[in-house]
């Protein structure tokens, strides 16, 4: 017979509150979230979804603003305009290094 087990942790309470407020909307009780997410580490004998540093920049420009588009544009013509450029060797070996290809 299976017994229950208290877990105690600490959040942040503007954290809490936002996703209290979409499980509310989902249906789901904090506890039973925290059920799916133990559930889910034994099935994938792992943490069930990609832990990683966000992206510096948005890499859809649909995910972007009218005005965050034209601030970037206008950034870039900036850059050409004072000299402020790369090689592509350079660029290419900046890249491999930030996403670790080799």
């Amino acid at each position: 017979m299976a017994t229950n087990a208290a877990i105690f942790v600490r959040i942040d309470s503007n954290v809490k509150k936002e996703a209290e407020y979409i499980m509310k909307q989902l249906g789901v009780t904090p506890s039973s979230l925290i059920t799916m997410l133990y559930h889910n580490v034994i099935l994938s004998r792992g943490i069930p979804f990609d832990v990683r540093l966000p992206v510096r920049v948005p890499i859809a420009i649909g995910d972007m603003t009218d005005e965050e588009v034209m601030k970037l544009l206008q950034e870039g013509i900036d850059d050409v305009k004072n000299g402020r450029v790369h090689s592509v060797d350079e660029v290419e070996k900046t890249i491999k290094e930030l996403h670790g290809f080799k």
